[in-house]
């Protein structure tokens, strides 16, 4: 039963997840999913990001001007991430969903880490044609047993070493593609009630004011400062999930 001060919640998480992506390009999904896991759990945070996250990501596939050419690039490793998506959330539906908010916790911190550090991640070169479906698979998996797209999809990406333009498109494109894969792996195993489903069509509001909001205050803040912030506060959020479950 949704409660007000869990319909509060809730909205809560998406104005936060929506401020963060208006400020910094990026983060609703992960913010709204790991504030949403904190406090109700994996299984019903994972369906609950399905709407905001695929509405918020729709124009950014669609604008860059490269969208056939990158998913002709693009299209090994979005289609092993659709059949891992499907392995993983029927692992989900099985198992004990703390342990996967915990492993949900240990990759927040790994991208964190990576992202606060900014190591020089190599390009895969001439090993790209084997690198893509074989990283998009496992991306998958975790996608579904998590609902993280981050790991080691947004990593991947990044060393394609894709103009600013492209990049953002084709991280635009992996996130609509790994939502519809989460979405239809959910259903397709019974972790997506239509009471979450429309929950999650509630949520796109507050989303969308959180980006709005995010935008006017980008000007007012310090963009790489935030993004420390950012990071370091979700590092401590998935150290919290973390040892929640195994501890």
């Amino acid at each position: 039963m949704w409660t007000p001060e869990t319909l509060l919640l809730v909205a809560a998480a998406f104005l936060a997840g929506g401020l963060v992506k208006g400020l910094i390009g990026t983060g609703l999904p992960t913010v709204a999913l790991a504030l949403l896991a904190v406090t109700l759990g994996l299984k019903v945070a994972m369906p609950l990001i399905v709407v905001p996250a695929l509405v918020t990501n729709v124009w950014q596939a669609l604008s860059g001007g490269a969208f056939v050419a990158l998913l002709r690039r693009l299209w090994p490793l979005l289609a092993m991430l659709c059949i891992g998506a499907w392995f993983g959330a029927g692992i989900l539906a099985r198992g004990d969903a703390l342990v996967f908010s915990g492993l949900l916790g240990l990759l927040l911190c790994l991208y964190s880490a990576i992202s606060l550090l900014t190591p020089q991640i190599p390009a895969p070169g001439r090993w790209e044609r084997l690198m893509s479906p074989a990283v998009g698979g496992v991306t998958g998996v975790i996608t579904g047993l998590t609902g993280s797209f981050l790991m080691p999809g947004v990593l991947y990406i990044q060393a394609l070493g894709l103009p600013r333009d492209h990049f953002i498109q084709a991280m635009g494109i992996t996130f609509t593609v790994a939502t519809l894969a989460l979405a239809g792996s959910l259903g397709g195993h019974g972790l997506l009630p239509v009471e979450l489903g429309l929950m999650s069509l509630a949520g796109l509001p507050t989303a969308l004011l959180g980006q709005v909001l995010g935008r006017w205050l980008r000007g007012r803040f310090s963009e790489a400062g935030f993004r420390r912030f950012f990071f370091a506060a979700l590092a401590v959020l998935g150290l919290y999930l973390a040892l929640r479950a195994f501890l």
